[in-house]
């Protein structure tokens, strides 16, 4: 061990001192209600989030963005499927064990259930009130809040498919002439793919999925896992995939190309929540602070993922919220629903 000196004890505590002075800088500068909760989040010094709504890379950049903002205040992002998420959570409360502080799912279900069974933590971000109107309460009760939209149409590889010969609409997929050419995900996993199968359901009945089934999609988990194989040429049509991860492909020079169906891009409205039994409280209801301001869509934006607040642009390349036509079943039908469709995908599907 080297000997401390009293050149490195002086450089040393000048160090620490100039950390200090940063953090005072910075508390200083927040608004009221962050300050008071930034102070009492320092003590507990970092924040666990279960997502299943974004990957883990614009997921560890919105972590790093916090922990900027918020010094000494670690993120440890927890990235998975949202019904993975889901069921982590439910063996941690199970279990009795406290270990999330932020749940993210694209599954509205998920919180009518928790809020049902007294498992999520009442509180309403301040900085809600900056988003956009239809977000500002989704719950009266303020349970859960909203700070992502996720959008979720269809996209084709252009080298295997010519722009003229993709497909426009939900409906034209089921032409037999892509069998063995579609990848979409599985509702038994992804929220996003559930909530799909509930408006195609609701729009066309399962007897979609059943002339859908007879293509012999190749079914992966997640919503991203069709931009993967239309990348590597293994499929040449993704269904109900991110704009975001495609956009974000493209962007990396992919020959992927996105398309709004005709009837609607399905529109989720990600929702999120501090579990009753966070062991991080005042550091879950700083994060809540932050993703709903603009930090949170500042940090995503460069990912492609469309911001909730109106300060902050749409990404590079994508359609504005209004210039799209979108379709989304009520909180009611995601409840209902999603269960339902998990069943019916198994029997039709085999998987």
């Amino acid at each position: 061990m080297p000997a401390i000196t009293r050149r490195r004890l002086i450089a040393t505590t000048a160090a620490l001192g100039s950390a200090g002075v940063w953090q005072k800088a910075v508390a200083q500068s927040l608004p009221p209600n962050e300050q008071e909760l930034y102070e009492a989040a320092k003590r507990e010094g970092e924040v666990t989030w279960y997502s299943g709504q974004i990957q883990a890379e614009p997921g560890e950049a919105v972590g790093r963005a916090f922990t900027q903002r918020y010094p000494g205040i670690k993120v440890n992002v927890v990235r998975s499927t949202s019904q993975v998420a889901y069921q982590r959570l439910s063996q941690d409360m199970r279990a009795g064990v406290a270990q999330c502080d932020i749940f993210s799912s694209t599954d509205y279900g998920h919180y009518l259930f928790l809020k049902g069974e007294g498992k999520l933590m009442p509180f309403r971000p301040k900085n809600a009130d900056g988003l956009i109107p239809a977000l500002r309460t989704p719950d009266p009760d303020n349970h859960y809040q909203i700070f992502t939209v996720g959008l979720y149409p269809m996209a084709h590889n252009t080298q295997k498919v010519p722009v003229e010969n993709a497909p426009k609409s939900w409906q034209d997929v089921l032409d037999p002439k892509w069998k063995n050419q579609l990848a979409i995900g599985h509702p038994g996993y992804s929220g996003a793919i559930g909530i799909l199968c509930v408006a195609l359901r609701k729009q066309f009945g399962w007897e979609y999925f059943k002339a859908l089934e007879r293509n012999k999609p190749q079914i992966g988990r997640s919503a991203d896992d069709p931009v993967t194989l239309m990348n590597a040429g293994e499929r040449n049509v993704g269904l109900g995939i991110s704009v975001a991860t495609t956009l974000l492909s493209i962007s990396r020079g992919n020959p992927i190309r996105l398309i709004y169906p005709s009837e609607g891009t399905l529109a989720v409205y990600a929702p999120s929540a501090i579990p009753q039994n966070a062991p991080h409280p005042n550091a879950a209801k700083l994060f809540m602070e932050f993703c709903t301001g603009t930090g949170y869509p500042t940090a995503v934006r460069p990912f492609f993922i469309h911001s909730a607040h109106p300060a902050v642009p749409p990404p590079e390349g994508a359609l504005a919220l209004d210039q799209m036509k979108l379709m989304s079943p009520s909180p009611a039908e995601i409840e209902a629903g999603v269960p339902e469709v998990k069943e019916l995908w198994r029997d039709t599907f085999g998987v």
